[in-house]
């Protein structure tokens, strides 16, 4: 990492790149505004030098003291091998004790979009299972993990989660009209991936009593929302076939109905 002249102003531009480079929801400004307060907190009077060192130095510093953002970016690093070398088990601490000091931080104040992403973080972990970072896969763990975040935190990609492990025909819980309640909520929140699983569902009536216009709708949402994004791909691939399988009548009317009400549904 090139050198700079101030570790606050270097630890925000970190912050910020992390976050650029592993992306949280578009609601999640509070982590943005967390880093900055974060690198004004520990701007000194003093230029210093920051090498990738002493950006891990800053941000563990920073940590011991219980910054979310801190413990947040750091356990991104963890994770993704990003200026320090992969480590999951770490990680998780890292994610782990977000979640265990802020399980009750407002679901309205600065640090709650990292503790509901460190709640889902900490769920998927015991989902899948690292035998050898001694993480022993736990679904029932998991879940509970996801729910919180679902619930109290009211946390979209939680929420989408949720609906989706509901809809998981090797879950022990499959529950279509349930995952399409969670859906929904996410879908409202302006979830692109909620919308377009939600529209699907619709369209072919999955468990659910299908409603092709509605459905449709969704989709096209969802294929505006996801645009230049990862997800553009598949959800132009789902809207795609659904609109060309369509009656003419009803691939107008919701196009009309996206073009009334997309922007109320826009990214979170």
């Amino acid at each position: 990492m090139p050198m700079v002249r101030s570790a606050a102003l270097a630890l925000a531009a970190a912050c910020s790149a992390l976050l650029a480079a592993n992306p949280m929801p578009a609601h999640a400004q509070g982590a943005l505004d967390a880093a900055q307060e974060l690198a004004q907190m520990l701007d000194g009077a003093n230029a210093v030098e920051l090498s990738s060192d002493n950006l891990v130095s800053a941000l563990e510093g920073a940590a011991s003291t219980g910054e979310p953002i801190a413990l947040w970016q750091l356990g991104i690093m963890y994770e993704t091998g990003s200026g320090v070398e992969k480590d999951p088990a770490k990680a998780f601490q890292y994610f782990s004790r977000i979640a265990n000091e802020n399980a009750e931080a407002l679901p309205n104040s600065l640090d709650a979009d990292i503790v509901a992403q460190s709640f889902l973080k900490i769920g998927d972990y015991y989902l899948s299972g690292l035998p050898n970072a001694g993480i022993p896969e736990n679904n029932v763990e998991g879940q509970r993990m996801i729910i919180y975040a679902a619930t109290y935190f009211g946390d979209a990609d939680a929420q989408y989660r949720l609906g989706m492990l509901y809809l998981d025909p090797e879950a022990q819980e499959l529950n279509p009209l349930l995952g399409a309640r969670w859906l929904t909520l996410a879908a409202r929140k302006g979830h692109p991936g909620a919308q377009a699983r939600l529209g699907d569902m619709l369209v072919h009536g999955e468990g659910i009593e299908a409603q092709p216009v509605e459905g449709l709708m969704w989709l096209n949402i969802a294929y505006r929302a996801a645009l230049g994004t990862s997800d553009e791909g598949w959800i132009r691939d789902l809207t795609d076939a659904a609109m060309a399988a369509a009656e003419p009548v009803q691939a107008d009317a919701a196009l009309q109905a996206a073009d009334s009400i997309g922007a109320q549904f826009a990214q979170f």
